[in-house]
């Protein structure tokens, strides 16, 4: 596998200078600058493609060119939006940029409730606590039915927390939910939005009556759409998984199962329609076998993300180590090294650890945490081809 990394453009603290030392060949980024629904230009793409290429590095995967809400729900904007997406795919492709990761997420990106998780040695992870969460659904948010949605067991936590919980802990669930965890991703909602939870709302309100049924429709018009430009220019298209893997905040999920990821693939039956296989998103559901995943769609994957996870009955959900929990990275990397050698390959999060704990990097995307974990998958990467032999 290709050994690459998410760099978040020139003003990431992490240089490319530091990235080539500890042995990244590919580099994983976007235009984080340009709204999301408008063209990417050829001047824009070539002259971050070189910048990158100064470093003797390529740029690997488009990680992503988002798909505004609008492609998403169906609305009226659909068209013209398609269009711009096909003329950045044309201009992504003729630049040599052949790999293209999206998703298919309504509003909300990657969910999780703790950004600083004790680990007990030092070191925090991501976390997803499902009654922090459903407290803000029915508390913050005070979405209409929300309760429902929740069995009896959560709500009665949720009614507990009700009577403790601070201002400022409700303010940080709606900064760690919908402000830190999708700004840098999504950009639908930045930091320093005064109402992020009006905003919140607003969007959420524009899917009422959209269920998995429209919503699988919608994405398979979507891929109906831009896969042939992606075949005529040699870009491969790969759908991240959602995280998590099932519907959160009254929205359908899609990308979720074994069933999903077949559904799609086969809905445009095209090479160039695949998918990000994310360890870490699929191994939070319990539903989920990851191993099997990998060993039935190798074939369809055009990208690797490798995480893992630690998930209870109850629903929580802890970032684990790469080499423990339910992502089985080993296995992963034994299967993607022979069915899919050349894939390119991201360290997926990492542990908040050492010097990088008073830093202000992305959730998530810290600089020693990811860079142990890299060295750990190297590791497996090396032991996995000397087997081979």
């Amino acid at each position: 596998m290709e050994r690459t990394w998410r760099w978040f453009g020139k003003k990431d603290s992490i240089r490319l200078d530091m990235l080539r030392q500890i042995g990244v060949e590919g580099i994983v980024t976007s235009l984080h600058d340009v709204p999301n629904g408008e063209i990417w230009t050829p001047e824009a793409i070539n002259e971050i493609k070189h910048y990158i290429e100064l470093f003797g590095l390529r740029w690997s995967v488009v990680e992503s060119l988002p798909v505004s809400e609008a492609i998403k729900y169906g609305g009226a904007d659909r068209g013209r939006l398609i269009e711009n997406y096909k003329i950045s795919l044309a201009n992504l492709g003729k630049a040599g940029v052949k790999t293209v990761c999206y998703n298919f997420m309504p509003v909300i990106d990657w969910i999780r409730t703790d950004l600083r998780k004790s680990n007990g040695d030092g070191s925090y992870s991501l976390f997803f606590d499902p009654v922090k969460f459903a407290y803000f659904d029915c508390r913050i948010l005070e979405r209409q039915g929300a309760e429902k949605d929740y069995p009896d067991k959560i709500m009665n936590q949720v009614y507990d927390l009700d009577k403790v919980i601070t201002q400022a802990e409700r303010d940080g669930l709606v900064d760690t939910i919908i402000v830190k965890t999708q700004g840098f991703v999504s950009g639908n909602i930045r930091e320093g939005e005064k109402n992020p939870v009006s905003l919140f709302k607003q969007l959420l309100a524009l899917y009422e009556g959209v269920g998995r049924e429209e919503l699988r429709q919608n994405m398979k018009y979507f891929l109906e759409q831009v896969v042939p430009v992606a075949e005529e220019y040699g870009v491969n298209l790969c759908v991240h998984p959602d995280d998590p893997p099932f519907p959160v905040l009254g929205l359908p999920r899609i990308v979720t199962s074994a069933e999903d990821i077949e559904w799609f693939l086969q809905a445009v039956d095209n090479p160039h329609n695949g998918l990000t296989f994310c360890a870490g998103s699929l191994s939070s559901g319990l539903h989920n076998d990851v191993v099997e995943l990998a060993r039935r769609f190798a074939r369809r994957t055009h990208f690797v993300h490798l995480r893992s996870t630690e998930v209870n009955e109850d629903g929580y959900v802890l970032e684990a180590s790469h080499l423990e929990g339910r992502g089985q990275v080993i296995e992963l990397v034994r299967i993607f090294e022979r069915e899919r050698p050349g894939v390119p390959m991201r360290i997926d999060h990492g542990r908040l650890m050492l010097d990088d704990t008073g830093k202000t990097y992305n959730p998530g995307y810290s600089f020693l945490g990811r860079m142990y974990a890299f060295a750990q998958v190297m590791g497996v990467m090396a032991a996995v081809k000397e087997l081979d032999k």
